[in-house]
């Protein structure tokens, strides 16, 4: 590798990582002065305080990796320029597509960075970050969507509960229809539902069961049954946000059992399992956006480059939640969510590459 490209390689990295360690304390002083009321009211103890603010790091990181990125490449690049250290590179016979390749090479460290906190570290702060703020800043809230749960749990059996208490495991207005060769072959009823946790079974209140017969149907009626059912409370609701908390390998299984049963969450499941790639994508855009902007001196400076950069990223953001939003709350699909914006920014990259090398 030249002197050119450990020299460039050098100011990315370094920029990109002070810029880190400058804004994640930022993140954490800001969050904790607007939720330490919260956690003194509710008397947390300093272990898991700690262990929150260590999980909030990395979520918070993680979540603003590309764009910690693009800000510190449009910094360091905007100085070379505004040092006329670009045009000297350039001067030298240089060609600009040369000139950009320690930075995609500072790129690819940074994505494989990216790639391994989504896959491996994310998940786990995820969990403890959304566990904490469930359990202590909103209290009184569900994590799970409890109302109206319509579930397919195999091939066979459908079943829906109008509410469904995740604390007590009660649920009222239960039912479950079993089908065989598209026929409706038995209905059960019950006027609420509760999991035994210690005895591993089900309690029903008012159970009816209807056999559907030939020429007439057979009813059983209970006022209180005990009996056992093929899935598990925890599948009957899975947390809102389940999706984040597990691997790519396990997302991808949660994933397909969610479809098979039917869930309304499968979109906002699936676009955590694309943008754990997406997301690496996006800072090799990026990057190549910000040498574009900044690797021309401009009579403004610096401030100049940073207003531009800083409006680009503010764009890229909002594309990105809103296609998100429209994802989970709508039939749009989420991968076009996902990849959408990075197709739009691509196209702009690859448009301003191409105005910079002239």
């Amino acid at each position: 590798m030249k002197i050119l490209d450990w020299y460039i390689l050098k100011r990315y990295l370094f920029t990109f990582f002070m810029m880190l360690l400058l804004f994640i304390p930022i993140g954490i002083t800001v969050h904790l002065a607007e939720k330490i009321g919260k956690i003194l009211e509710n008397e947390v103890p300093v272990n898991e305080v700690l262990v929150y603010l260590l999980d909030f790091t990395i979520y918070f990181a993680h979540l603003l990796f590309p764009l910690f990125l693009f800000l510190s490449v449009i910094w360091f690049t905007s100085k070379l320029a505004n040092n006329t250290e670009i045009i000297a590179f350039l001067s030298s016979g240089v060609s600009f597509t040369r000139f950009l390749r320690p930075y995609l090479i500072g790129a690819t460290i940074v994505g494989l960075i990216s790639i391994l906190l989504g896959l491996f570290l994310a998940p786990k702060a995820s969990e403890g970050f959304n566990d904490f703020h469930y359990k202590y800043f909103k209290r009184g809230k569900s994590a799970v969507d409890n109302t109206d749960v319509f579930r397919q749990i195999n091939d066979n059996d459908i079943i829906y509960v109008s509410n469904f208490h995740s604390k007590n495991k009660t649920g009222s207005n239960f039912t479950l229809e079993h089908f065989e060769d598209n026929e409706l072959k038995y209905k059960i009823s019950a006027s609420s539902i509760k999991y035994i946790e210690e005895d591993t079974l089900y309690r029903l209140t008012n159970y009816v069961k209807r056999d559907i017969g030939v020429y007439e149907d057979v009813l059983q009626k209970e006022r209180r049954k005990d009996t056992l059912f093929a899935f598990h409370v925890d599948d009957l609701i899975p947390v809102i946000y389940a999706a984040e908390t597990k691997m790519y390998g396990d997302l991808k299984q949660f994933i397909a059992k969610e479809e098979a049963r039917g869930s309304s969450n499968v979109g906002r499941f699936k676009l955590v399992l694309y943008r754990k790639w997406s997301l690496p994508v996006s800072v090799f855009i990026l990057t190549i956006i910000a040498v574009a902007v900044s690797s021309i001196k401009r009579r403004g400076g610096m401030g100049v480059n940073l207003a531009v950069g800083i409006s680009i990223a503010m764009v890229f953001v909002f594309f990105d939640k809103i296609f998100g939003v429209m994802a989970e709350q709508s039939d749009f699909p989420p991968i076009i969510a996902v990849w959408f914006p990075n197709i739009i920014f691509g196209i702009l990259a690859a448009y301003l590459l191409y105005n910079a090398k002239r």
